[in-house]
């Protein structure tokens, strides 16, 4: 297996992935709409590896263009990133992330059907296990409903492939729950680059430690945890994408459809994230407590030990990893990809 489609690959995970699938041998192509990320993501990935990826500005809905990309290629695998990810603009906008998220994907397996590729790993979410009855979180636990459109849109995802595959039995199918990446690339490099007001936690407090923004926003601190505020299995962006650098593994050995969570299996809250930034960088991050988010829960984090005893994969990066190389990232890089 040498070629690999990215869908998604110029994004926060993805970008990383393909440096880790580039540094592992792999030729990489990236797929992106460009719609939340910047080109010259491409031009780090290069600094990194010393190998630029090959590119194509495309909506995964355009089957045209898809095919386009499919005829000049032969592709062994496919890691599926591509789709619209912040949970609240998910509540305040639901069709246009059922039309994105549902609609490229299935776009995406048509095509790869075309063309007999039997091979793609799908970056899910922890949002399929909706409202958890326990913690930690297992792959056997139920789905439920989502508590938002955008969690929705993974479970609809979910159930495709495994549709697809009681269709056809020689495909090879992993479906990846992660829980909640940050961090960035030690190089400083890559990061997390939102593109306006950041919907996910890390990139609001390094925007507040280099004083983008007057204070972080804390969406309530009434849950029932230790100190009030919702707990998370934050997991560093570089682990994760080490997790598809050993799931195609599992798809290399043929071994027809699987499901791992990844998470580090630790529950951190907001405050405790908070205060590990403060105490690793030396930088006092103002906050506010403000009314709890439509569609936030208590807590969630990950039982991982299926991915360990099956891809041989764990979480290695620590909170404080994360926190020192996010800040790296913000610091060396104030505008984001500018």
């Amino acid at each position: 297996m040498k070629t690999v489609l990215v869908t998604g690959g110029t994004g926060f995970i993805g970008s990383h992935t393909s440096v880790e699938l580039i540094q592992a041998g792999y030729e990489v192509i990236i797929i992106d709409s460009l719609v939340n990320s910047k080109i010259l993501v491409l031009d780090r990935i290069q600094k990194i590896t010393g190998i630029r990826p090959i590119f194509y500005q495309v909506d995964l809905r355009d089957e045209a263009k898809v095919i386009e990309v499919f005829k000049k290629h032969k592709i062994d695998a496919v890691i599926h990133f591509a789709g619209l990810k912040a949970v609240g603009e998910s509540v305040e906008k639901p069709e246009l992330y059922y039309d994105n998220n549902i609609g490229s994907s299935k776009v995406l397996l048509k095509v790869m059907k075309k063309f007999g590729i039997k091979n793609i790993v799908f970056s899910s979410s922890a949002t399929v296990y909706g409202v958890p009855d326990h913690v930690p979180l297992y792959e056997s636990d139920p789905i439920k409903k989502a508590t938002n459109p955008y969690g929705q849109t993974k479970i609809e995802i979910e159930k495709l492939l495994q549709a697809e595959y009681q269709k056809d039995k020689s495909m090879n199918i992993v479906i990846l729950r992660y829980f909640n990446p940050i961090g960035a690339h030690a190089s400083g490099l890559m990061g997390e680059d939102p593109n306006d007001i950041p919907n996910n936690l890390m990139p609001y407090v390094t925007q507040v430690a280099i004083g983008k923004r007057p204070h972080l926003n804390i969406f309530g601190d009434d849950y029932k945890t230790p100190d009030g505020t919702g707990v998370r299995d934050y997991i560093h962006v570089v682990d994760l994408a080490k997790g598809h650098l050993a799931s195609l593994k599992v798809i290399k050995d043929k071994l027809g459809l699987k499901i791992y969570n990844l998470g580090t299996g630790k529950g951190t809250s907001v405050l405790e994230l908070v205060k590990a930034f403060e105490k690793v960088n030396g930088i006092k991050i103002p906050y506010v407590i403000g009314p709890r988010r439509d569609g936030d829960i208590d807590e969630n984090y990950a039982n991982c030990d299926k991915a360990l005893k099956e891809i041989n994969w764990k979480a290695k990066l620590t909170i404080e990893d994360c926190c020192r190389d996010a800040w790296k990232w913000q610091k060396d890089n104030p505008n984001g990809y500018e």
